[in-house]
């Protein structure tokens, strides 16, 4: 694949006010005009390069904004203060009462809540569906249907979605597919394999450090444009604006997640082989018995590997938690949700970041309590890290 999306993030040259190497930071939530009609064209979009008010738009969130877009592959971006306030602007402009969305079943279980609780009551409706299955996606698909929603690699089962095939049903029918692609930056590109929306909640792998929360909107001028409209824009009446001193923060972070996504990659895999090899029911796309395995590697970058996600199912809830219990103590990482981090964090998505998904419908899926998700660190020693983990589930009888 010739697109490369860290060297166009490295592309971007900003300079600082007085000669920084680092851009300036708008500190501030309103801008002044030399003349009353200058304001008056803003208003009504006409002006390019003026700064309205901050919840519109700030020269370090159009920053920001620009990085991620050329990491994607899109025209342009829009930040957001969270991950969610990313998602949900998203499907609200894209949708109005009457609607429908058709939406992988397993997703992130705050959009979950939200497509399955919330949007309903705007007269949306969400049909779920097994997001590996084409036929299945299509035939999901009805008249008011506008939309098709999915994660490129999924949360927590780390099913892959097929995004040329997903791109095709969209086409096809004339619908958005609008892709989540939290979990795999830099791995996968969907914009370049025919995705019209990527969502980021950069929250998580872009910033790295877990200090902030975010998210963004990648995607056509157009779309990003009605988003931001002051008169009927999901971002700008809704009101999810990223704070400019957390824009540039996260916009320092990007510059070093190719090293950083490779780090946890290279990490992910060695785990998943020796837990593999210890019999442990194991999921990780570079694993040669992912049931996607082959479809990740015809789509991604391979120089950043098949990401730092990965599960293990140890049985029973009880047993995952004296495990992340006992992993924290021997300082291996952390019992806590999100990802991205440079320790390893653990959870039992069933009771945690999955929990607004009802009980019956998480075993239809195959969500068993017994799972554990990984984020997996940055540790220089992976050998070591594994002997550890080794050691504990030994000695809590997990492996034989």
């Amino acid at each position: 694949m010739s697109f490369k999306p860290a060297n166009n993030i490295q592309d971007l040259q900003y300079f600082g006010e007085f000669g920084g190497v680092n851009p300036s930071i708008s500190d501030s939530s309103t801008y002044t005009f030399l003349s009353a009609k200058t304001m008056f064209d803003t208003f009504e979009g006409n002006a390019d390069g003026c700064y309205l008010y901050s919840r519109h738009s700030s020269p370090s969130n159009l920053y920001l904004g620009e990085a991620l877009a050329a990491m994607e592959g899109t025209e342009t971006a829009n930040v957001a203060a969270s991950g969610m306030g990313a998602i949900t602007p998203t499907l609200l402009q894209l949708c109005q009462a009457g609607d429908h969305i058709v939406s992988s079943r397993t997703i992130y279980g705050g959009t979950y809540a939200f497509l399955k609780n919330f949007i309903p009551r705007m007269q949306i409706e969400t049909t779920f569906v097994d997001i590996t299955k084409p036929n299945v996606v299509e035939a999901a698909i009805n008249k008011n249907t506008k939309v098709l929603y999915c994660e490129s690699v999924s949360n927590p089962l780390l099913e892959v979605a097929d995004i040329p095939a997903l791109a095709k049903i969209a086409k096809k029918h004339n619908l958005k597919l609008v892709v989540d692609n939290t979990f795999s930056p830099l791995s996968i590109s969907p914009a370049i394999l025919g995705a019209d929306v990527v969502i980021h909640s950069l929250t998580k792998f872009i910033n790295g450090s877990s200090d902030t929360v975010g998210g963004v909107v990648c995607g056509t001028q157009q779309f990003i444009n009605d988003l931001r409209n002051v008169n009927n824009g999901a971002c700008m009446l809704l009101g999810s604006t990223m704070d400019s001193l957390r824009a540039a923060s996260v916009l320092k972070n990007l510059r070093t997640l190719h090293i950083r996504i490779k780090q946890h990659s290279k990490n992910a895999l060695y785990l998943a082989q020796k837990f593999e090899l210890d019999g442990l029911k194991t999921v990780y796309p570079g694993l040669k018995s992912h049931p996607s395995h082959e479809l990740f590697k015809s789509m991604m970058h391979s120089d950043y590997g098949f990401g730092g996600m990965l599960t293990i199912d140890v049985g029973t809830l009880d047993k995952a938690n004296e495990l992340m219990e006992l992993m924290q103590n021997n300082n291996l990482g952390y019992l806590a949700v999100s990802l991205g981090f440079y320790k390893t964090l653990f959870s039992a998505p069933g009771t945690s970041t999955s929990s607004e998904i009802p009980e019956e419908e998480q075993k239809e899926m195959g969500l068993s309590n017994g799972l554990v998700r990984f984020s997996i660190g940055l540790d220089d020693d992976i050998e070591r890290t594994y002997q550890m983990m080794h050691a504990c589930m030994k000695q809590l009888n997990i492996l034989d």
